[in-house]
């Protein structure tokens, strides 16, 4: 029996995730967090109570998990330890790179205990990691251009826009990507996604950017003027950021489509659909399924499975794989 535990698992993306894994022969979902009133109720899917980080609180929920999700940012380090010094295996959907690079270091306790821990497991990471190996061995020694398309009519939850708002004006830089049908041409604006930290590392590559654009061209051209230093700092006090929260969390301009795409050379791919949460969950959950007979260690997805069959069984959920080149 595979039990797992999907840590933040009341939010958009765990329950993507929960949804995909119930039901299916031998597994049983968990979906944990700290106020279980906000779970919607999903059919054979039991939701607990856990503050991750409680140290006591923690060890308790894990009792009899085999395969803890992380979809939420609370001491994940501290998480990922508890569970490879229990044999369990851990999987992280979390974008930050200091947040991958303080796991990264658990890699010896990983393999002493014969577990693994998945990284960079979602859409953005994820998916642009698994297109950045296609295009990467189709153009070798090429510099890797990533490109994600948001849609801003999406629903968010507070926490993943407070995520973006924070790291508005970290990074410099903007350039055209060509994004598929319906989006066509559009300007993406640098952002510190942490796949183009990670891929000159694992796949070898010069070097790797990401750019960030919304789905609706104004929305685009106000996040390009929020990157500005002086602008990002001001959206970051305190008052002024609580004002936006409340407000993003109820405009929504645009649709809740996605695309990604990476070029390197003359080659490219891309990934589109509706929804990126539920492209995350759905990433993340295939990820938890493919899990026996992976490597033990600590690794980032591309490290872990083949790229093209494991988007292709992605694909099937209702989004649309094109490579080119």
């Amino acid at each position: 029996m595979s039990v797992v535990l999907i840590l933040g698992g009341y939010g958009a993306v765990g329950r993507e995730a929960a949804l995909a894994l119930s039901g299916r022969p031998g597994t049983e979902v968990i979906v944990a967090g700290r106020n279980p009133s906000r779970a919607r109720p999903i059919p054979g899917v039991t939701s607990v109570r856990v503050d991750a980080a409680d140290p006591a609180d923690l060890a308790r929920s894990l009792e009899g998990v085999t395969t803890v999700l992380m979809c939420a940012e609370i001491g994940n380090a501290l998480v990922a330890r508890a569970c490879l010094e229990r044999g369990i295996a851990y999987v992280d959907v979390s974008a930050s790179h200091d947040v991958l690079t303080s796991i990264e270091e658990l890699d010896d306790l990983a393999t002493a205990h014969g577990t693994t821990a998945a990284l960079s497991v979602g859409l953005v990471p994820g998916v642009t990691n698994l297109l950045a190996r296609v295009v990467a061995e189709r153009s070798p020694d090429s510099d890797l251009h990533i490109g994600v398309l948001l849609g801003s009519g999406e629903r968010h939850g507070s926490a993943a826009i407070a995520w973006t708002l924070d790291r508005l004006g970290v990074l410099e830089g903007s350039w055209t990507m060509a994004f598929p049908e319906p989006y066509g041409a559009r300007s993406v604006h640098r952002f510190p996604f942490s796949d183009q930290y990670t891929l000159p590392g694992t796949i070898a590559v010069p070097s790797a950017r990401t750019g960030l654009c919304l789905d609706s061209r104004l929305f685009t051209t106000l996040l390009a003027a929020a990157r500005r230093p002086a602008i990002a700092g001001l959206l970051r006090r305190p008052r002024m950021r609580e004002l936006l929260l409340k407000t993003l969390a109820k405009v929504h301009l645009g649709s809740d489509g996605f695309a990604v795409t990476v070029s390197a050379g003359e080659a490219q791919a891309s990934f589109s659909g509706q929804s990126q949460s539920h492209a995350t969950g759905r990433a993340a959950a295939l990820l938890v399924r493919h899990l026996p007979g992976l490597p033990a260690g600590v690794r980032h997805i591309e490290q872990l499975v083949e790229p093209i069959a494991f988007l292709t069984e992605l694909a099937v959920d209702g989004f649309v794989l094109d490579v080119d080149g």
